[in-house]
């Protein structure tokens, strides 16, 4: 069954446009042009992924993206934000509810693909790659079934949180630059700031509670994970 995206757009053109160059790719195209027709679609079609505005008419996309995040039914979705606010504050935000990815118009359709293929494709590498099992203080992870525990609490990440959490047990307590995490987890050459990467380790940070604490920054380099007390 072919990949089912849904694009939350209120403009004719660009949701035409977006759902042309989705369609030549193979994938199943669904459209909304609010939140209310949006969270209907879900209910009805197994969405697997979805394409945001910010700008809509009623409940804008941020709290949209808030909702969905919120919901363990529609938590694991991954959404990525394509929208005319460019502001690194915009962006900021948006990373912090919860978005796997971030894109301002205008836009090329050829990155839109590139980044939505990339996505896709963090989701689907630990099932291809096999089981595998990290254990690290309080923290556990198992790759075969997209899981994370803190003592026995178990916790909900995106599929970027859950690839950039992995890429800091694998790599030990070896220093990772900013451009190392970009290419490593992100799998893509595109222009993501200082300020996004450390959005994201924020985020992760916060989400593990006291296991937060093992993110260590590395001022002026980079991140590493401490070393077990």
């Amino acid at each position: 069954m072919p990949i089912q995206i849904l694009v939350v757009e209120d403009e004719p053109d660009i949701a035409g446009l977006i759902a042309f160059n989705l369609k030549q790719e193979g994938y199943l195209c669904f459209l909304a042009i609010d939140a209310r027709s949006a969270l209907e679609k879900i209910k009805k079609e197994k969405i697997d992924f979805i394409i945001l505005d910010l700008m809509l008419p009623g409940m804008n996309g941020l709290d949209l993206c808030r909702n969905l995040k919120a919901n363990p039914k529609t938590q694991k979705i991954p959404v990525l934000i394509l929208t005319a606010k460019g502001g690194e504050i915009d962006r900021v935000v948006g990373f912090e509810l919860g978005a796997d990815d971030y894109m301002v118009k205008p836009f090329s359709p050829r990155e839109l693909i590139l980044r939505i293929k990339a996505i896709l494709k963090r989701m689907s590498e630990p099932k291809n790659k096999g089981a595998q099992f990290y254990q690290h203080g309080l923290l556990r992870l198992d790759t075969d079934q997209h899981r994370v525990w803190v003592k026995e609490k178990e916790l909900q990440f995106t599929a970027t949180e859950f690839k950039l959490l992995e890429f800091f047990l694998k790599s030990h307590s070896r220093i990772l630059t900013r451009e190392i995490l970009l290419d490593q987890v992100w799998g893509y050459e595109v222009a993501v700031t200082t300020r996004t990467i450390d959005t994201h380790v924020k985020r992760l940070r916060e989400k593990l509670g006291e296991a937060g604490e093992y993110i260590e920054t590395v001022r002026g380099v980079g991140y590493r994970l401490a070393e077990e007390a």
